[in-house]
């Protein structure tokens, strides 16, 4: 996953690890420790320390009840300007391809990657996982197409989110679609940056400066999702915001193409799957869209690089990365 000279290991434990490790030129130093009082805090922790693998300096506990002792473990973590917080979602290999993303393209000059803290639980992968797969009801069991409270897993957000303002970030990200879904309530009331990534490929696109691709029409930009995504609708709020118009899947795509697709992916049947994909893109293509935002890291994986349709698509991944970097880099200039 880190070019074979990075290595990064997630333990599922009663309770919380921490990992700490210093990312500089492609190297990673890393440590995990137990700590049974953290109750809050995800499962795993990915922490970044300075270039001598040094973590910053703890505050000294001066309480002896629990909350006391979380607070101050946590304000150990880090405390640098450009700190960035993530938060994993329904898939882990997703969660650090965005990782290694942000470590390369901020560490592209040859100086050091951004400090981070990532943040993976077990728990929540499988609640959202839970989420995606009851819009699909031949992939679904009966319980999990019944109405589903997506209470817990807001909570759960939540909590991270509240982890990671403990832990000294500066900035916030989730490189998840389907966490997406409760942005607005996950990020009220966050006291640093929380980026949403929508907002951040709708941006590019804006600046990209797109002509329509037929005189006199609208700038047309198509998603491309799973039904959980779709329905949630972020994807076309944001990019009507900024004046484009939205085309979907109609019903008979998503019924003949999008839905098969995702159930031959399931069975492991990735042929059958990327013809499918294929397909739902072309479909999306004659409508005189300017380009496809595939908003599913499973439909963008089954596409090789090199694949011209996949040249047609942008992935919405790499908009949040590059949008972190900027943050981090207007912070340095103190813009």
């Amino acid at each position: 996953m880190f070019d074979g000279s990075m290595a990064v290991s997630f333990h599922s434990l009663k309770y919380p690890s921490h990992m700490m490790g210093n990312v500089h030129k492609h190297r990673i130093l890393y440590r995990t420790m137990k700590n049974p009082i953290l109750a809050v805090p995800p499962s795993s922790t990915l922490l970044q320390t300075d270039e001598s693998g040094n973590l910053p300096e703890s505050k000294n506990s001066s309480g002896s009840d629990a909350a006391s002792t979380n607070s101050d473990s946590a304000g150990l973590l880090i405390n640098q300007a450009t700190t960035v917080g993530i938060i994993g979602g329904v898939s882990v290999d997703s969660t650090l391809n965005f990782l290694k993303k942000l470590v390369q393209w901020s560490s592209k000059d040859g100086g050091d990657s951004l400090p981070f803290v990532l943040c993976s639980d077990p728990v929540l992968n499988k609640q959202l996982l839970s989420h995606e797969r009851s819009h699909f009801p031949l992939l679904s069991t009966k319980r999990e197409s019944s109405r589903m409270d997506h209470t817990p897993i807001v909570g759960n957000l939540q909590s991270k989110r509240a982890f990671l303002e403990r832990s000294g970030v500066q900035c916030i990200v989730m490189p998840c679609h389907i966490s997406h879904s409760w942005h607005d309530e996950i990020s009220r009331g966050c006291s640093v940056p929380f980026l949403h990534m929508g907002e951040c490929v709708a941006r590019e696109l804006k600046n990209a400066k797109l002509k329509p691709l037929e005189a006199g029409s609208p700038l047309r930009i198509g998603v491309l999702a799973t039904n959980a995504t779709l329905t949630a609708g972020f994807y076309q709020e944001k990019l009507q915001r900024e004046g484009f118009e939205v085309v979907l899947p109609d019903k008979a795509t998503m019924e003949h193409t999008v839905i098969p697709a995702i159930e031959a992916l399931d069975r492991k049947d990735m042929e059958g799957a990327r013809n499918l994909l294929r397909i739902a893109l072309q479909v999306l293509l004659v409508r005189a869209v300017n380009t496809v935002i595939l908003a599913s890291d499973d439909m963008h994986d089954l596409l090789p690089r090199d694949d011209p349709l996949l040249k047609k698509c942008v992935d919405p991944m790499d908009a949040l990365a590059r949008s972190t970097i900027h943050w981090a880099q207007s912070v340095e200039k103190g813009t």
